[in-house]
């Protein structure tokens, strides 16, 4: 959805006209940032004050332009060991007021810079505070940013915009998922095997499993169950991706058959919306989302609240105020959101399998739900020590 005009111009010659247009009419006028060229996406907006570099390479913000209410960005830099995968994803890029030097030990090249080599194009210098609140009070929708020294006429860019693809219906997991199995070695000594679906996963998820003494198989989106446990896994990892549960058939179809298994099983954010549609819940799209890394979310089992990371639009439809009974037994909202009551995690009763809407792997931060990696761990301990008993 990305036409960029690459180059290594100097600052003064890289900062052009850009225009942002919203598929409701509302246009923005600013500077590019980044590739000079066009775009198109969902337009959504992200709280975090810093882990830039980490969003930008996060696969579930696949086709979608992100605005970053922070006003400074880029003062950093970017580093080689910070991103979640091998490039970035954002299909656009919104910032107030971008650093003109980045300062840090690990800097090896500026935002800017990193965002033009990958083709990325964005716009500077517009109101992002208002463009938030345009999008909390209308809703996600689908944009275009238009740079360079021509650009189309207002009628020509909005009807363009209105020419893009929705995310409601999008089917987006396939195309960022790994395309052939690899595998992340344990830290240490090895305890456990867990195969991945990759849905879109974050580098730090099987970081963390590792950490844990965990080897993880990483198998791509349309994994079977039957390659699933070709790797003789102790547990299942269902991660993040982006684009609308409700395609994603394929998946929930595996996720039943490992379900059916009692196999102990894990997700993370789609892998949340997954189970939810596994166990016979609906999914729905949000007004504007979750993204960010300023987001309480109450774990229910403990009644502990977790300040937590989050990059999600659309979420599951479960009852708060009951167990329901499912075809693998009685199921419950395990985690709610303190802001708007949304659904955050779900967890089965009666078989080790639990999920959870927001990011614990959370890169830069914060770390207050990695425990729910150790909770992952203890079931597959739990089921290690009843087969033992068997």
């Amino acid at each position: 959805m990305t036409t960029s005009t690459q180059g290594n111009a100097s600052q003064k010659e890289k900062a052009l006209p850009a225009v942002l247009v919203l598929e409701d009419g509302r246009v923005f006028h600013g500077r590019s940032y980044g590739a000079v060229g066009e775009t198109f996406g969902e337009a959504v907006f992200s709280t975090g004050m810093t882990g830039y570099q980490e969003t930008l390479t996060d696969p579930s913000y696949h086709r979608q332009v992100v605005v970053m209410t922070a006003p400074h960005v880029g003062n950093t830099g970017v580093n080689d060991e910070d991103p979640e995968s091998k490039r970035i994803w954002v299909s656009g890029y919104v910032v107030r007021d971008p650093a003109r030097v980045s300062s840090n030990w690990r800097s090896r090249r500026s935002l800017d810079e990193e965002l033009r080599s990958q083709g990325v194009v964005g716009i500077s210098g517009i109101d992002t505070r208002a463009l938030t609140r345009h999008l909390r009070e209308r809703g996600a929708m689908r944009v275009g940013i238009f740079s360079g020294n021509a650009l189309p006429d207002a009628g020509t860019m909005l009807a363009e915009v209105r020419q893009a693809p929705e995310m409601k219906g999008a089917n987006l997991a396939a195309e960022v998922a790994t395309k052939e199995t690899y595998v992340v070695p344990a830290i240490g000594t090895k305890r456990f095997t867990v195969a991945a679906v990759d849905l879109g996963i974050k580098g730090m998820t099987p970081h963390r499993m590792a950490e844990r003494g965990i080897e993880v198989h990483v198998l791509p989106a349309t994994a079977t169950a039957e390659e699933i446990y070709a790797v003789n896994p102790d547990g299942v990892f269902f991660s993040n991706g982006p684009g609308d549960p409700a395609t994603a058939d394929g998946p929930v179809a595996v996720m039943k058959e490992v379900l059916a298994r009692k196999t102990p099983l894990f997700g993370i954010c789609f892998g949340n919306q997954i189970l939810g549609r596994a166990l016979g819940f609906g999914t729905y799209k949000l007004k504007y989302g979750h993204r960010g890394i300023n987001q309480p979310v109450q774990d229910r089992t403990t009644g502990k609240v977790e300040v937590t990371a989050h990059n999600h639009g659309f979420a599951v439809d479960a009852p708060l105020d009951k167990v329901s009974e499912t075809p693998y037994g009685r199921a419950e909202v395990s985690h709610v959101c303190l802001n708007d009551n949304v659904v955050e995690g779900l967890q089965l009763l009666d078989q080790p399998a639990f999920s959870v809407q927001y990011h614990p792997e959370a890169a830069a931060g914060p770390h207050d739900a990695a425990y729910l990696f150790d909770r992952f761990t203890s079931l597959m301990e739990t089921a290690l020590m009843e087969g033992q008993r068997a």
